[in-house]
């Protein structure tokens, strides 16, 4: 499935080495992997002829005839997105890690549940402290009940940016997808491209308190298509043949931006999210944000041509509104068109859209996909999501509201603040003063969340390192409500590692503990681990807190992440090694 690999003129600085190794139960012996991290000068597709700046190019526009914008990244073999991993339902996966690029990493298995062992989990200052250059650290990945599309990034300041790329998680040998077999797959990943250096980006935004550059440009595969000012026709393409069906494995690892996307005259059938079967679902777009993925079929049914695959942001987040493109070309003797038509993708507010979209996700439910959704429940929490501001540092200026303030973000209004130690090793260790077990299940104070003014103190989130303790297999349901502090409404994407959940009912308002609940499907709920909280509205979801350890959970918008938009649920051990954590890796990264 190397046809991920795109038009990156590569320049070798440095590398980053994975070295894979893939225990399958069907396998007696382990087959090995090689992947490299390497930091690239990578060249983007832009003419740099209209682009601002060009004398920042590190290669000579005048020696090529299409002039490209070039810049150092850091990558996986040399590639953006990142390779496919490749493995089956039950597998066991050992990842070495060797850091020779410039800046401290760690890599995270988004839907990779990883049983009893949040050793290898990934995010930084959570589960482990970062690899530093030079050093390296083993990832052992447990796959257990996932099944279809889901990634891996790195989980280190906003280095996911070009450091990610899909896993495919196939059935177990002797056993077929719940859908007719596909005649092919290619995985499809969305993401951001940012002229500058994304680490200097979002450290010059928290200094200053204010928002962080936008992003540059939105790609499919790498490539930003042929809709940008300064892009040439050079794009990401895929070969069909005429009355095949194509699955496509589509991965939403923009930094920031909610996305439609659309193949234009061709219609869908989403058979899966987040690593779990859904009810085949007929439609002629997808809605998913960042962190999502979604398992799409695509019959290729047209007169045999070229077709726009595109992508746009959906309203509430900071984007310029430019569509990015790839084309579908089916095989064939035809005249290629001179000019394509876009698809007619949803209007970047139409909230409908988002909602008819949302709201026809269900889980297949089946037999041999049986759910187990909790119908009673020991933990209710109830978690408002904040943007919020904190004072400017003694004696300066920033660069917040009012130039008065920096930005920051909240649940509960607490703003999460990392550590100086991991905190899997300080939970296991029992290391005081580390952090705090008081995290709220109900924020401190009861208001109107979706209002349009509010009193000032609301504003002010308390900075803390504060942590929610579970017992194991203890049922819990969390109802995340947006608010609406600062006209900052907007989409939530919230992400539970180490867990998939039961997304049991939407709405918009603020919620309403005596009627919303009359809403909840308990029957056919999707399982999922990225939950699209709305704007200005609520989400609620269940889960069994039966995999014990220290699990990150937090917006997959990655400025809010980078705010404080973040807490950390730890399940405690049960009463068996079975129901335990693993016990820690021979070696782990010093802080």
């Amino acid at each position: 499935m190397e046809s991920i690999r795109k038009n990156l003129k590569l320049e070798l600085m440095g590398i980053f080495l994975l070295n894979v190794f893939v225990f399958s139960v069907q396998h007696t012996t382990i087959p090995t992997y090689n992947w490299v991290f390497q930091k690239e000068a990578a060249s983007l597709n832009f003419e740099v002829e209209n682009w601002p700046d060009c004398t920042e190019c590190s290669l000579d526009c005048r020696a090529i005839s299409y002039p490209i914008f070039t810049k150092k990244i850091l990558t996986v073999n040399g590639l953006f997105p990142g390779p496919v991993l490749h493995v089956r339902k039950g597998d066991r996966v050992t990842v070495n890690v060797e850091n020779q690029g410039r800046y401290n990493v760690t890599v995270h298995w988004h839907g990779v549940k990883q049983p009893r062992n949040p050793w290898s989990d990934g995010p930084v200052y959570v589960t482990q402290c970062p690899i530093k250059p030079g050093a390296n650290f083993s990832y052992d990945l447990i796959f257990s009940s996932e099944e279809g599309t889901i990634w891996w990034h790195a989980h280190s300041d906003w280095s996911r940016a070009t450091v990610h790329g899909p896993i495919i998680v196939y059935p177990e040998n002797g056993t077929t997808y719940p859908f007719s077999q596909p005649d092919d797959e290619f995985p499809i990943v969305l993401a951001s491209w940012f002229k500058g250096d994304v680490m200097e980006i979002i450290e010059t935004a928290l200094a200053g308190g204010g928002e962080p550059n936008k992003s540059d440009a939105l790609t499919i595969n790498g490539q930003p298509g042929d809709q940008y000012n300064c892009s040439k026709q050079g794009m990401y393409k895929i070969m069909f043949d005429y009355g095949k069906t194509y699955l496509l494995r589509l991965i939403n690892s923009i930094m920031n931006e909610e996305m439609f996307f659309m193949v234009a005259q061709h219609n869908f059938t989403v058979v899966g999210a987040d690593g779990a079967y859904i009810k085949p679902l007929e439609t002629d777009f997808i809605f998913i944000a960042p962190g999502q993925t979604m398992d799409v079929l695509v019959k290729a049914d047209q007169s045999p041509s070229h077709y726009y695959m595109a992508a746009r942001a959906y309203a509430g987040v900071v984007y310029d509104n430019t569509t990015t493109t790839a084309i579908i070309q089916y095989n064939g003797n035809y005249t290629p068109p001179s000019t394509l038509a876009l698809p007619n993708l949803p209007d970047y507010n139409d909230t409908d859209a988002t909602t008819i979209f949302t709201r026809q996700l269900k889980a297949l439910a089946s037999k041999d996909h049986p759910i187990d959704v909790p119908k009673t429940v020991d933990v209710q929490m109830f978690v408002t999501i904040s943007v919020n501001t904190v004072p400017c540092d003694t004696n300066s200026s920033c660069n917040g509201p009012n130039n008065t303030s920096k930005l920051a973000a909240s649940l509960n209004n607490i703003s999460f603040v990392d550590p100086e130690v991991d905190l899997l090793q300080a939970y296991y260790r029992k290391l005081e003063g580390i952090y705090e077990t008081d995290f709220p299940n109900m924020p401190a104070t009861v208001f109107n969340y979706t209002a349009d003014e509010f009193p000032d103190e609301l504003l002010l989130p308390e900075r803390a390192t504060k942590v929610k303790v579970l017992k194991y297999n203890s049922t819990v349901e969390i109802v995340f409500q947006g608010t609406n502090l600062l006209d900052a409404a907007e989409n939530h994407p919230m992400h539970l590692h180490g867990y998939s959940f039961y997304l049991i009912a939407k709405g918009y308002g603020n919620f309403d503990n005596a009627t919303d609940p009359d809403l909840y499907n308990l029957a056919d709920p999707p399982e999922v681990n990225t939950v699209g909280v709305p704007k200005n509205g609520w989400a609620v979801i269940r889960f069994r807190a039966d995999n014990p350890g220290v699990w990150f959970m937090h917006c997959h918008l990655e400025r809010h992440a980078s705010w404080g938009m973040d807490t950390v649920l730890i399940v405690k051990n049960g009463k068996t090694e079975a129901t335990s954590m693993l016990p820690p890796p021979n070696y782990l990264n010093p802080c």
